[in-house]
């Protein structure tokens, strides 16, 4: 032990010398450093924001294939969707005829447009005699009467395809849908076409909203909303540009306060700023230097690296003010201070860096985007911390408030009123962590995509209206299989497709059916003049198939059966709109649905359920079945570093104690109000365990400085941990609470969540470190106190 207490002693030494070295050229450092970080930051002109959704999901996800794969097999499934709702009356009435006439037209003049439905120009077939006629539903839409307005009222009540689709149950709302084949970020081969994919949504959206207020202006008292999944990709986008452009600020001016408050330091305010600042630039520009586009998700980088790079700083500030306080020269204080607060700094910093880098396990590449950014910019922060900040120090005019001391000096007394408690303390929170993480098992995933947005947003506004008014926004799809080519025309297909659409629309989840057999008993009838009895699938395959030609021949152009069935007629698309189903709801309907296939359908018809909806109902369980592996090799090097830094094996499996239980603490007290959870709560855990770290360490530390330099028992080790890092472990674990809180204000909800979650985990941490920890080394660490050495680094 002499020699490691000679080892770091010589390590102390150098650290001071290295301190001397930056305040004796501290002009020349600052200048330097806050160059070198300036240029890594220019490369945040060549950040861009990804407007796809299906950034989210790897692209071995099976459920984004089986999407992939309806997408690549019939037309695009890109739309915008205007909501029209009457202010009285039904939506067929001569004015909304007019207007969805008016904005049907319009449509088509939308980037990308191949399609566009709506009441007016849907393709009503009937018969004359032996000719069949396919015309628009409305052919002048401008000049509609009464007489038509009640006529396309029944006729879309009795059309499957329009009942609930384009009509609503009590005929009040309508919609006008344009569907548009958008570009691919994934098909993207060079940066400028990456740019023409991310530029194509926006325009698609721009041109949805200038519709819609046009015809606001036009019809103002028709109430006109703009949904569809243009504007999911586009909301994404947008949520990000306002996290950017609204938290910061906040975070900034938080920040600003809170460490006024808490030092009562101008200049030390100004050069902690100076290092985060410095710290979330350099972050944003490395992601535009490695080309890392932000989402939602990655778009929190900065109000995250702010959080984490103002605790490194207090430490160092708060150790520099109290030891001027009591009487040190500020040179001499901020010597002193880098000395103690070395090690456990940047221990700090690497476990957190550690905890962030875990989440490139996530199934969701934002969240790897995250972790990687955040984790560069917690040692972007470490880095300047020790550079940067003691020449600012050394530069500003500092000086020491009274407060810093009076915090010190309360958490002193604080430490001794623990001491005293440790029996009652340690049965009572053990009582409380086991109770808490009973709650556990009752939560459970719950992931829908329109949720993820606040009111604030235009999408989830308009989503919710469509899902109440309308119908449901939720779809999945079936590419229902044929025997061979030409095959969904052989009429035991067609009888068994057209089973599988009776029993979803028997099921209480499905609002909607879109199903071809619709088409060929509608041709069917009209093949027979209107014979309501030919309502049902042909009897002859080649009679089917003469069906399907004449029909497609009838129709004009953008309005055939693409979407329907595929380019050799051996598969066909079934589409069911559903209900807002959590994901156990979506589970179990489509374990029955799967059932039902197996029992009823030959094998070569099974079809597995693809979409939107699907890929994000599972995106919570698949990132949380990968973030377990990430997590857990996390926690093993975390522990096994503190091992190695502390040198002592029990020391650092007694840090894992405090590390562990404050995540279930903190899900144990959300299960008490919910027991939901969306896939936020795979990277809580994550993300919060390097921070969660900082305390222990800090505060192992200084217990081990005790044992080791001064001599101590296990129970004035801990006043000593109190007394010199009490007072800096309250500020800087203020500071990351209050930092995580701002991300409550995130218009995406799942950076809300995760915000307050991890918030939450890191205040529980604190109680732990403070209430459980020293109780813990009080009864597990019984060691002999060590003869005092002299002066050394507790680094």
């Amino acid at each position: 032990m002499a020699e490691g207490v000679k080892g770091q002693t010589a390590f102390g030494r150098a650290i001071r010398g290295y301190t001397g070295t930056v305040i004796r050229f501290r002009f020349l450092v600052a200048l330097l450093v806050i160059a070198a970080f300036l240029g890594i930051a220019s490369g945040g002109r060549f950040v861009g924001f990804t407007t796809d959704y299906r950034y989210f999901f790897d692209d071995q996800n099976p459920n984004l294939v089986d999407f992939e794969r309806i997408q690549n097999t019939y037309s695009a499934p890109d739309t915008l969707m205007w909501v029209l709702q009457a202010p009285e009356g039904p939506a067929t009435t001569p004015r909304m005829l007019q207007l969805i006439g008016e904005l049907t037209e319009a449509a088509w003049q939308a980037p990308y447009s191949t399609r566009v439905d709506s009441l007016t120009n849907f393709q009503h077939t009937t018969a004359a005699g032996d000719d069949i006629f396919v015309r628009d539903l409305v052919e002048d839409p401008a000049n509609a009467s009464e007489a038509d307005a009640q006529r396309v009222l029944d006729i879309a009540w009795s059309e499957p395809a329009l009942n609930l689709r384009l009509i609503s149950a009590d005929g009040r709302t309508t919609a006008v849908v344009a569907t548009l084949a958008m570009p691919k970020e994934q098909d993207a081969e060079t940066p400028e076409e990456l740019e023409e994919t991310r530029q194509a949504v926006a325009s698609g959206a721009a041109f949805g909203r200038q519709v819609q207020a046009e015809f606001r202006e036009r019809y103002p008292e028709i109430r006109i909303e703009l949904t569809g999944t243009v504007m999911l990709s586009n909301a994404f986008s947008e949520s990000a540009r306002s996290d950017l452009t609204t938290l910061i600020p906040i975070m900034i001016a938080l920040l600003a306060f809170m460490i006024f408050i808490l030092t009562r330091s101008i200049m030390a305010v100004v050069a902690s700023l100076m290092v985060v600042l410095l710290s979330a630039a350099a972050a944003l520009g490395t992601a535009g230097w490695l080309g890392i586009p932000l989402s939602p998700p990655s778009a929190s980088t900065p109000t995250v690296i702010l959080t984490v790079a103002v605790a490194d700083s207090i430490h160092i500030l708060v150790t520099t003010l109290v030891r001027m306080h009591r009487g040190e020269a500020k040179h001499d204080a901020l010597i002193e201070s880098m000395r103690i607060n070395w090690t456990p700094v940047f221990l700090t910093s690497v476990t957190t860096a550690i905890g962030f880098a875990s989440l490139n396990f996530a199934d969701a590449q934002p969240f790897r985007d995250l972790g990687t950014l955040a984790a560069i910019g917690t040692m972007y922060a470490w880095f300047l911390s020790v550079t940067l900040l003691p020449a600012l120090m050394a530069i500003f005019p500092v000086r020491a408030h009274a407060v810093v001391d009076r915090q010190s000096r309360f958490w002193e007394r604080f430490g001794e009123t623990v001491i005293s408690l440790r029996v009652p303390l340690t049965v009572a929170l053990v009582a409380a962590v086991i109770f808490l993480a009973s709650l556990l098992p009752t939560i459970r995933f719950d992931d829908k995509f329109v949720d993820y947005f606040d009111a604030r947003i235009d999408f989830r506004t308009a989503s919710d209206f469509a899902a109440d008014n309308l119908t449901g926004v939720y779809q999945i799809n079936y590419s229902v299989e044929a025997a061979d080519s030409g095959g969904i025309q052989d009429p035991d297909y067609l009888r068994r497709l057209e089973e599988f659409a009776v029993w979803y629309r028997e099921q209480p989840e499905a609002v909607h059916v879109a199903v071809f057999t619709d088409v060929i008993k509608r041709v069917n009838r009209s093949m027979h003049q209107d014979d309501e009895t030919y309502y049902r699938v042909p009897e002859a395959r080649d009679e089917a198939a003469q069906y399907v030609l004449l029909y497609e021949f009838s129709l004009p152009y953008g309005l055939d059966l693409n979407d329907q069935i595929n380019v050799d007629k051996s598969a066909s698309r079934m589409v069911v709109t559903l209900d807002d189903l959590s994901t156990d709801e979506f589970t179990a309907l489509r374990a029955r649905a799967d059932e039902w296939i197996r029992d009823n359908l030959p094998e070569f018809m099974y079809a597995r359920p693809a979409g939107q909806f699907v890929m994000f109902a599972y995106i919570g369980r698949s990132n949380f079945d990968q973030m377990r592996v990430g997590t857990a090799i996390a926690l093993l090097l975390i522990s096994s570093i503190l091992m190695v830094a502390l040198r002592n094996i029990r020391l650092g499996l007694i840090s894992i104690i405090p590390n562990v239980t404050p995540p279930l603490v903190a899900f144990g007290i959300y299960a008490i109000f919910l027991n939901s959870v969306g896939f936020w709560a795979s990277f809580v855990v994550a993300t919060a365990l390097g921070l969660i770290v900082d305390a222990t360490v800090h505060f192992l530390s200084k217990y081990q400085r005790a044992r080791l330099e001064q001599g101590a028992d296990a129970e004035d080790a801990v006043r000593y941990a109190f007394s010199t890092v009490g007072a800096p472990l309250w500020v800087s674990t203020i500071v990351l609470v209050s930092g995580f809180s701002v991300l409550a204000f995130s218009y995406f909800k799942v950076n809300a969540m995760l915000g307050l979650m991890v918030a939450s985990t890191i205040g529980t941490a604190l109680i732990l470190d403070f209430l459980l920890l020293p109780a813990l080394l009080i009864f597990l660490d019984r060691r002999a106190p060590k003869p005092a050495a002299e002066p050394a680094a507790a680094e």
